[in-house]
């Protein structure tokens, strides 16, 4: 039998068994880029999401700890309602299926939404100071290897590229000084990944919050610029800066750190934005090239403008930049088609995103 089949029979067995719940069917609801299954039961009027995650390849307990963090600081994540440890098994409260990014693309008001988003983030950096205490660090440690997951994946397995010693001394320095800055950076609870696909639209207590077992204490922009820098969807720089001058002052109007001035807080968030999205690209190739998912490939373009962008507004990045434009920007269109197999209008799109134009914003974004 396979592994998949064996494990959606322990979750219905787990389910009628030892819970007493006899759905009348279950369904996939979602996969993430982990080993990570969920399942939607059905029973009456009632729904319920089930975790599966392999406990060979998963561990539940981080999740069930971040959880109850989270709950304690108020936010609206999934609420466990039973859990098989050993099996790695949990039995969640379903927040729906509308994720923000199908509700941005939709058109929905961005101001709003990303205003739940942002009150909701607030919470978590200023009343999280004691939670935070219970994560692991985002330290040198941990960034360097995140960092270098960029090399290995994008540029020598995707793009099919290898630097000179000169260019190999250049990502160096960079990561060495995208690191030394996100160590200076106020220190605060870190989702991890607070972006458009994981925050979900609900009608009471707005956003549900999921996928954030990853959760660490580590620099305060991390999660403001993966919402607002999201790899999913993009804004003009403008609209984005009001954003980010907009959660400075919420921050600081609840005693959290929002630095010395407005210049100083958007560096916190443009730098260590730097760094996740370096890290990204390494993530999405990773996901291809290793576990046979390429639909994140599509993403790389907005990923790399991001860094493209960045790079260019901070002198102390000028020779990364130009490595950037020489050896990346115009050999991702090339390299995604290879994968993709992309028909002549969907290349055209990808040279646009990565080209030397800056990237428009989605259709809902800039009609706003």
């Amino acid at each position: 039998m396979p592994e998949n089949d064996a494990r959606l029979a322990l979750v219905h067995n787990w389910l009628s068994k030892d819970l007493g719940i006899r759905p009348e069917r279950v369904e996939p609801a979602s996969s993430d880029a982990s080993f990570r299954r969920y399942y939607r039961a059905f029973r009456n009027a009632e729904t319920f999401v089930i975790m599966d995650a392999p406990p060979d390849k998963e561990d539940v307990r981080p999740y069930m700890k971040v959880t109850g963090l989270l709950e304690s600081l108020g936010v609206h994540v999934p609420h466990i309602l039973e859990a098989d440890v050993a099996n790695g098994l949990l039995l969640l409260e379903d927040l729906g299926v509308t994720q923000y990014l199908q509700r941005l693309n939709a058109g929905d008001d961005a101001d709003r939404l990303y205003g739940d988003a942002l009150y909701t983030l607030a919470e978590i950096q200023t009343r999280g100071t004691d939670a935070a205490r219970e994560l692991a660090p985002y330290d040198r440690e941990l960034l360097a290897r995140e960092l270098s997951l960029m090399p290995e994946w994008f540029t020598k397995r995707h793009l099919g590229q290898s630097l000179t010693d000169a260019e190999n001394q250049i990502v160096a320095d960079t990561f060495e000084f995208l690191i030394g800055e996100a160590l200076m950076q106020p220190t605060v609870f870190v989702h991890r990944d607070f972006h458009s696909r994981n925050l979900m639209v609900t009608s009471e207590r707005n956003p549900g919050v999921i996928d954030f077992q990853d959760a660490v204490s580590g620099p305060i922009g991390y999660d403001l610029v993966s919402v607002l820098k999201d790899c999913y969807i993009g804004w003009p720089r403008e609209r984005v800066e009001q954003w980010v001058s907009g959660y400075r002052n919420l921050v600081r109007s609840r005693g959290g750190p929002g630095g010395r001035d407005n210049a100083e807080f958007l560096r916190w968030f443009d730098l260590i934005g730097m760094q996740r999205h370096i890290k990204v690209l390494g993530i999405f190739a990773r996901l291809w090239y290793r576990d046979g998912k390429s639909g994140y490939l599509r993403d790389l373009p907005l990923t790399l403008e991001y860094v493209r962008d960045t790079a260019h507004r901070y002198p102390e990045l000028k020779a990364f930049a130009e490595l950037v434009e020489r050896r990346f920007v115009m050999e991702l269109p090339e390299a995604n088609a290879r994968v993709l197999g992309a028909s002549a209008f969907a290349l055209a799109n990808v040279q646009g995103a990565a080209g030397g134009a800056p990237l428009p914003p989605p259709r809902a974004a800039a009609a706003k």
